[in-house]
């Protein structure tokens, strides 16, 4: 998948809203993509540092939180976030696509009431910008859209909650583990693009 593949089918997409979104908190995270050394789209994740408040402490992530009261819309909570986590100023070093569709926001097997925008973002700026990372962030890496298309880098992540095991799709890479809902917004992403269903990978 190439950057001009994810630019056409972000802005092309309609992405699907939860309904009654008025009763729920909104979070808000960033998918940023840049073009590759190569001629793939690379997509930057961040693993989140552990703490045992965090509800998904040591995870992979996109950069993102909360929306606060002084954020004009969800779309300001991504750019925000972003900047505080990690220290990129997307309104200066990308410009937005458009968005995926709402998430339902579940955490340790249940599922709160706040739902999750995911915007996507097309790095501009210096293609390997210096990141200052927040303590909430404990490493920013960039993935190969390549490495996520490849069927067999795909495993299972056994995962136990409440003394019931499930097996949850995973992809692992150098040392890093990612599953569970920024999975399910990638896997949208790749979709979108029209490579989910040439190259077998499975739907969210």
């Amino acid at each position: 998948m190439t950057i001009e593949d994810v630019r056409r089918a972000v802005g092309a997409h309609v992405p699907s809203r939860i309904p009654g979104t008025g009763l729920l908190r909104q979070a808000a995270v960033a998918a940023i993509v840049r073009a590759g050394a190569g001629a793939g789209a690379e997509l930057l994740l961040i693993q989140r540092a552990e703490h045992p408040r965090d509800r998904w402490s040591g995870h992979m992530a996109f950069p993102g939180g909360k929306v606060e009261p002084g954020d004009a819309d969800a779309l300001a909570a991504a750019l925000r976030e972003t900047r505080e986590e990690i220290g990129l100023d997307l309104a200066a070093e990308a410009r937005p696509l458009g968005r995926l569709s709402d998430v339902a926001a579940v955490a340790r097997g249940k599922v709160l009431p706040m739902m999750i925008v995911p915007y996507v973002f097309e790095l501009t700026g210096a293609r390997d910008p210096v990141f200052r990372r927040s303590a909430e962030v404990a490493a920013v890496t960039w993935w190969p859209v390549s490495f996520l298309l490849d069927r067999t880098n795909r495993g299972v992540h056994e995962w136990t909650v409440a003394g019931v095991t499930l097996s949850l799709p995973c992809y692992r890479r150098d040392g890093q583990l990612l599953w569970g809902l920024t999975l399910k917004m990638i896997d949208e992403l790749l979709a979108l693009a029209g490579e989910t269903g040439s190259r077998g990978a499975p739907r969210a």
